[in-house]
């Protein structure tokens, strides 16, 4: 495992960056909501009453007088977004950056084959992965009980686990597609990432792009029907899971070959 422990030292900066910048953020969403409660149900009424805008982010089926409404929707697209932007670039730089910064040679010569290099890379990405969500989960219980509000405890553990499974399909896909790249290629990661929370909210407002819905890993985080249901949409959340499992498994197979 010598090369998963250099993977997590090479990127505990960047892990450190984006773990305390979305808790921070987090953090002070949370603590400011006392102070925004008195007003929060007239703001929740004109929310649900913007129409389309509404609807593309969910609030038509929250309320965000509450706390758990406004968990949902404010701090839920702060950590979406933060935790499938930063899962996409770790994943698309972490097979990748080895050819972009010339020290692939220098690793492959090593008496380890490319698929323990593969395995152990892709297992340093999804620790990073579960570390950022440990420490956001920390600092949403922290900050709840500092405020003094309360959440169905089996609720907010099924919305922040939809949040983790999201950021490790993201990185699945985009792991096995740093398979194929040679450049880093950051932009490819945000793009996708992007292209994939803007299929949501499409999906969201047009009945006939409700398709998209499987596509988008954004789909299984709706606040609104964790809350309703109890538990993930598992018709959006097993199609998405493949698509990572399809991503990861081409990508081990490109690499096996790959001139490097």
């Amino acid at each position: 495992m010598t090369l998963f422990f250099h993977e997590l030292r090479r990127g505990r900066v960047s892990w450190a960056v984006w773990s305390i910048g979305i808790s921070v953020i987090l953090g002070i969403c949370i603590l400011i909501y006392p102070e925004m409660s008195v007003q929060m149900n007239e703001v929740g009424n004109i929310f649900a009453d913007m129409g389309s805008f509404s609807q593309a982010f969910g609030m038509d089926k929250l309320n965000f007088g509450e706390f758990k409404g406004y968990f949902g929707i404010e701090c839920g697209n702060m950590l979406g977004i933060g935790g499938a932007l930063f899962a996409a670039l770790l994943g698309v730089a972490a097979l990748s950056k080895e050819e972009k910064e010339q020290t692939a040679e220098f690793l492959l010569t090593h008496p380890i084959s490319r698929m323990r290099v593969y395995t152990q890379k892709l297992l340093a990405v999804a620790a990073q992965i579960l570390a950022l969500n440990l420490l956001t989960a920390a600092t949403t219980v922290g900050t709840m009980l500092l405020i003094g509000e309360s959440f169905p405890a089996a609720q907010l553990a099924l919305l922040l686990s939809s949040f983790l499974l999201l950021q490790l399909e993201i990185a699945g896909i985009t792991f096995g597609l740093s398979a194929f790249l040679r450049n880093g290629s950051l932009g490819i990661g945000l793009g996708l990432c992007l292209l994939f929370y803007f299929m949501n909210l499409i999906s969201n407002l047009v009945d006939m792009t409700e398709f998209l819905k499987y596509l988008t890993p954004f789909s299984y985080t709706d606040s609104a029907y964790i809350y309703e249901h109890s538990a993930l949409n598992l018709s959006y959340l097993l199609p998405g899971l493949l698509l990572a499992v399809l991503s990861l498994t081409v990508g081990a197979l490109h690499y096996r070959k790959k001139d490097i």
